[in-house]
């Protein structure tokens, strides 16, 4: 290696970039653009293009734009659970002072009476809740994949056939009553959505 290389400078002398960064700031810090829209400094780029003129979720072609029974089966399952359990909670707690009143219980025995009241029918409450959402789940379910469709039909359906499965063990008769409470709760449920989306609807027709 020759002394005339090692006493090259590392760097090179700086070129005159000026006019380029001259031209090229004033072009980028213009405030607007042919279309009079503010450009960004940084990307160069329109903000306009940006703009979200559509829904922010993408949905499969062909696909409803709401849960399905099987993504709503957990919720449901959850709030009958949740919802038994408060019910036969406060169903408990009341006997539970019914009847230590009457034995004239207190202190410590009382306290262990309200808890076996409020534990053992609430537990009770919840699980049967839980059953039947279980039940009516899964039927619901099955209908809407083998109909191809979700509609008032399978509701009815679905209730109807947890009526009578949940007491199908307790002989015919009250296999045919199971059925109809079924039948008639999911009726009512349905009259009761329709009448709302009716009600909705005629408000809208109303203000707009």
């Amino acid at each position: 290696m020759n002394d005339d290389f090692l006493n090259k400078p590392l760097l090179s002398p700086p070129q005159d970039f000026d006019e380029p960064k001259t031209n090229r700031s004033s072009s980028l810090s213009s405030p607007l653009t042919g279309f009079g829209a503010p450009i960004s400094p940084y990307l160069n780029y329109d903000p306009r293009f940006l703009q979200q003129v559509q829904p922010e979720f993408i949905f499969p072609e062909g696909a409803t734009k709401q849960r399905g029974r099987f993504e709503l089966a957990f919720s449901q399952i959850g709030t009958s659970v949740m919802a038994g359990a408060a019910i036969g909670g406060m169903a408990g707690f009341y006997n539970g002072l019914k009847t230590t009143k009457a034995l004239q219980q207190t202190g410590k025995l009382w306290r262990t009476q309200m808890l076996n009241h409020v534990m053992k029918q609430g537990s009770g409450t919840a699980n049967t809740l839980g059953a039947l959402a279980v039940m009516y789940s899964a039927f619901g379910v099955l209908l809407q994949n083998l109909r191809g469709e979700d509609d008032e039909l399978n509701t009815i359906l679905a209730g109807t056939a947890t009526g009578l499965l949940y007491k199908s063990t307790a002989g015919l008769r009250k296999c045919a009553v199971g059925g109809a409470v079924g039948l008639g709760i999911t009726s009512l449920y349905c009259l009761f959505q329709m009448g709302r989306s009716s009600g909705s609807s005629d408000s809208s027709m109303k203000f707009f």
